[in-house]
């Protein structure tokens, strides 16, 4: 028997997904996607009705909160409405939504912790970071010294794009391992914590790390008209003093949601359908 899928809250990512799911011939029902009305949407009981519930990437959009474009739709609200028989799949889920649902009896499994997701997210996020920093620039990144603050999935995946296009590439780290990658890559390494006085000759920065990293001391370092780009969902750059300094800045966080969410929903797609299928529940 075919099973049903509920995709309830998210962005336009969440929206493509359950396109792509009612597409693949799944019985799909749908609550708080605004941008997708065609015959899916219904209400919240309804959509927590199925087989499959499928939840946003990411879970909440404050504490307690569902990601969702309806009215604030409690957490542990939503848990309640579900049963301990569902298959319940989140992203970036928290410690206090993962105690909610175990409260209520159900198994709450978070599909962002998969590999194959995560590196594909990455990429979408490099390749979209790329498209925000060229719709902010008036030049091209041809010849460009541009610094990437962390190298991680995205930091490295970044680096490498930028580096395609021509840019002067410097990429931070704090461990010695990734330190010695920038270096066999052939871009400039810099330490993470050790910033201070080596920023005068940026013309662009991109920052990955979740955590305060370019404070105003720093930022006074960047360049006049240095464009700095912070893709991490906490921000890592001090978006007052950059305000305050005028120096171009973009928050751009969420990127594959907003800027490629197809591509970013089919990367969800193949990791339900990876989950199901390894713990024989093929849908």
């Amino acid at each position: 028997m075919n099973k049903t899928f509920g995709v309830i809250g998210g962005d336009q990512r969440q929206a493509e997904l359950a396109r792509l799911l009612a597409e693949d011939g799944r019985t799909v029902r749908t609550y708080g996607l605004g941008t997708w009305r065609s015959g899916g949407e219904t209400s919240l009981d309804r959509a927590a009705a199925v087989d499959i519930v499928i939840l946003p990437l990411p879970l909440c959009r404050g504490d307690g909160v569902l990601n969702c474009e309806e009215g604030p739709v409690p957490t542990m609200d939503l848990f309640r409405r579900l049963r301990p028989e569902q298959r319940v799949l989140a992203g970036q889920v928290k410690a206090a939504q993962r105690r909610e649902a175990e409260a209520c009896g159900i198994v709450l499994e978070d599909y962002f912790l998969r590999e194959e997701l995560t590196v594909a997210n990455a990429a979408a996020t490099a390749e979209a970071a790329v498209q925000v920093a060229m719709e902010n620039l008036d030049r091209t990144l041809l010849g460009m010294n541009c610094l990437v603050v962390g190298f991680g999935r995205i930091g490295k995946l970044l680096s490498h794009r930028l580096h395609g296009l021509g840019a002067r590439v410097t990429a931070t780290a704090r461990k010695p391992g990734d330190l010695a990658w920038i270096r066999a890559y052939g871009w400039r390494a810099l330490e993470t914590g050790a910033l201070s006085g080596r920023l005068f000759s940026f013309d662009a920065v991109f920052n990955t790390v979740p955590s305060s990293v370019l404070d105003r001391p720093l930022l006074e370092q960047l360049p006049p008209g240095c464009l700095c780009v912070d893709l991490a969902s906490v921000q890592g750059i001090d978006a007052a003093a950059a305000e305050e300094l005028g120096l171009p800045h973009v928050w751009a966080r969420s990127l594959p949601g907003r800027l490629v969410p197809r591509t970013a929903a089919a990367v969800i797609r193949d990791a339900v359908d990876h989950i199901l299928e390894e713990r024989g529940d093929p849908a």
